[in-house]
C-alpha cells in the first residue's frame, strides 16, 4: 500500500513537527547568542533548516554539519558532512559558536564526553547545548479570556524510572534524557567542565521541554 504519512519537507510534515513548544526552543538557540560577540556559527544538526534560516535572516555566517546531506541549506553558506563521533577539530576551526541542540540524545551517553572534547579542541570560545529535560517538575499555566480559555496542568516523575531503551539503532532514537534515574542534569553539567567549558547561563523552555546551557571554553578570550 502506498504510504500516505507527511514527508518532513512537506506543508504537512512541517507543520507536525514544528509544534508550538518546539518553535519556542528554535528560538532559544538564537536568542542566547544576543550578548556575545559572535559573526560565523557552526550549527549542529540542521534538520529542516528553521534555525539555520532564522541564523541567517539575524546575520550570522552559519556553516551546518550533519551526517547526512552534502548541500547547503535554508541560508548556511556552507554544510560539513560528518559523523559526530568522528569529528576532526582541525577542520571546524574558526567559528565564534557552535549550536549542538537536541542532538547529544541520540549518543550513546559514554560518547558524549569524547564529542564535547572534540568540540572544545575545534577553538571556538562559545558553545550553545540543549538536550531534553524530564526532571522533576510540576506546573500550571491559567489563560483566561473571553475568547478562548486554557488550562494546562502538568507533572513529570521521570526521575524514579529508568530511561526506556530505545527499540533500534536508528540515529532517531533517544538513548538518554535528562531528568530521568542515572541521569540528573548536574551529571551532564560536569561532562560539560570536564570538556573545558564553563556554564555561563542555564535556560529551560517554556513546558519545561528542554533545558539549555550556555557555555565558553575555559581559557578563551571572553567577547560577551
Amino acid at each position: 500500500m502506498p504510504n500516505h504519512e507527511p514527508t518532513p519537507r512537506s506543508p504537512q510534515g512541517w507543520h507536525a513537527y514544528y509544534s508550538e513548544k518546539r518553535i519556542v526552543h528554535q528560538w532559544l538557540q538564537v536568542a542566547l547568542l544576543t550578548p556575545l560577540n559572535v559573526k560565523r556559527v557552526l550549527e549542529i544538526g540542521p534538520y529542516l533548516g528553521l534555525v539555520t534560516a532564522m541564523l541567517s535572516n539575524a546575520g550570522y555566517e552559519v556553516t551546518t554539519l550533519d551526517h547526512a546531506g552534502d548541500a547547503p541549506r535554508d541560508g548556511a553558506v556552507a554544510h560539513i558532512k560528518a559523523d559526530l563521533r568522528a569529528l576532526e577539530p582541525a577542520r571546524l576551526n574558526g567559528f565564534d559558536a557552535i549550536l549542538c541542540c537536541e542532538t547529544l540524545e541520540h549518543l550513546a551517553f559514554s560518547e558524549v564526553p569524547p564529542v564535547l572534547a572534540a568540540l572544545r579542541a575545534t577553538g571556538a570560545p562559545y558553545l550553545v547545548l540543549s538536550v531534553p529535560y524530564e526532571g522533576p517538575q510540576l506546573g500550571l499555566s491559567l489563560h483566561l479570556n473571553p475568547h478562548r480559555p486554557r488550562v494546562n496542568l502538568f507533572r513529570k516523575l521521570h526521575f524514579l524510572r529508568r530511561f526506556p531503551a530505545p527499540r533500534g539503532d536508528s540515529w532517531e532514537n533517544h538513548r538518554w534524557e535528562i531528568g530521568w534515574r542515572d541521569y540528573p542534569l548536574r551529571k551532564l553539567v560536569r561532562i560539560v567542565e570536564a570538556a573545558g567549558y564553563r556554564v555561563l547561563r542555564r535556560e529551560i523552555t517554556s513546558g519545561t521541554r528542554s533545558v539549555f546551557l550556555l557555555c565558553r571554553a575555559e581559557g578563551a578570550h571572553k567577547r560577551a
